[in-house]
């Protein structure tokens, strides 16, 4: 090592079934009396809100519930979620949801206390160095287990300025509390349990295959991958399986504070595939995985040595998670969801734009992410 570095794992996580009913305690204990509740529309349709609002009523805590964000959010849905948090005088933030409604929670505190325009906070202009600790409460409360954003010091959002999903990221960011309550996520369908799972599993398994120095983040990376091809096939074929739940929720948690050591190819690859085209992010970055994995055999041979090991798998890396991807009923090819030849360029094009292939395990061109999306079609 020629230089320091920092690590940190400073979370604070409530763990179990039927943990959301704490919430009144976990409101006191961050000193939030009026608080936003940020979910989304599927949410309410299902009445899952309802869980929650619950403890607040018997806490005497007044709230209001925000609801109007998009699959994949974009800057109006934090600008008008700012709004509602400053018309409700709120002075915390309860996120409730997948990624997209706990990134929206997330950019909503940095919104109510900066003052320059969100594409400064940008993680690849170093947008952190902007921002200052002075941000309200937040409880963050995972619904899915795929991004693991209730433990994450980013907020993915797409930008008006730039149309692309902007990663804006800074250490105060990182939600007060999460919690994970494996109850909460027994109503979600196989299909979306298989996305988000393996959107859990590519963030393990490109952190664990990031060059960049981070033990911890190593170790933890190795057994949320485990804990995936243990547990997702169990979660999928029975989402009423509450310890297969909460252990996927875990290794979403375990995912996301694994990639503070960074991401890699796959997720540049699947992100456009989101913005451009609608593609739900896990599910992007699980048909897109294999051509990744096969443009990167020889830089992370040994690394993905290692995953095979954390899979229990008898062959390759790649075969296993191959092999959990056919039990999932994962589409194989892009060409299943739509995308055509003439797609590929602007694709390619907006791929090279995002940062996350920086922290490849080997060095990316805009023809090697054309060739990617066409190994994958």
């Amino acid at each position: 090592m020629d230089a320091s570095v920092e690590f940190s794992f400073p979370t604070r996580v409530v763990f179990g079934p039927g943990s959301v009913g704490a919430l009144g305690d976990l409101c006191a204990d961050l000193g939030i009396t009026r608080p936003l509740v940020i979910t989304d529309p599927g949410l309410v349709a299902v009445g899952l809100p309802g869980r929650i609002v619950a403890p607040l009523v018997s806490a005497g805590l007044p709230h209001r519930i925000f609801h109007d964000i998009q699959g994949n959010p974009v800057e109006r849905n934090v600008l008008d979620a700012t709004q509602a948090f400053v018309e409700h005088g709120a002075d915390g933030v309860i996120g409730l949801g997948g990624g997209s409604a706990l990134d929206v929670a997330k950019a909503v505190r940095l919104r109510a206390t900066h003052d320059l325009a969100l594409e400064e906070y940008d993680e690849y202009v170093e947008g952190w160095k902007k921002t200052h600790a002075d941000m309200p409460p937040m409880i963050a409360i995972a619904t899915t287990a795929g991004t693991g954003s209730e433990v994450g010091r980013a907020a993915v959002i797409t930008l008006e300025s730039t149309g692309r999903k902007t990663v804006l990221f800074s250490p105060h960011l990182m939600p007060s509390v999460a919690v994970l309550d494996a109850e909460l996520t027994v109503g979600l369908p196989p299909t979306l349990t298989a996305w988000t799972g393996m959107d859990a599993l590519t963030h393990s398994l490109e952190a664990y295959l990031s060059p960049n120095f981070h033990p911890f983040c190593d170790a933890v990376a190795l057994h949320g991958l485990r804990l995936c091809f243990e547990y997702l096939p169990r979660a999928y074929a029975d989402g009423s399986d509450l310890e297969a739940r909460g252990m996927m929720l875990l290794a979403s948690s375990m995912g996301a504070t694994a990639f503070q050591k960074g991401l890699g190819a796959t997720h540049s690859l699947a992100h456009p595939l989101s913005t451009l085209h609608g593609i739900h992010h896990g599910l992007a970055n699980a048909v897109m995985l294999p051509a990744v994995l096969e443009y990167n055999r020889e830089a992370a041979s040994p690394r993905l040595g290692d995953v095979a090991h954390a899979a229990r798998a008898d062959g390759p890396a790649a075969q296993a998670i191959a092999a959990l991807a056919t039990r999932l009923n994962i589409p194989a090819r892009l060409g299943d969801l739509g995308i055509a030849e003439s797609d590929l360029p602007a694709l390619a094009a907006a791929a090279i734009q995002d940062g996350c292939h920086l922290t490849n395990p080997r060095t990316v061109t805009v023809d090697d992410m054309l060739a990617m999306y066409r190994a994958t079609l």
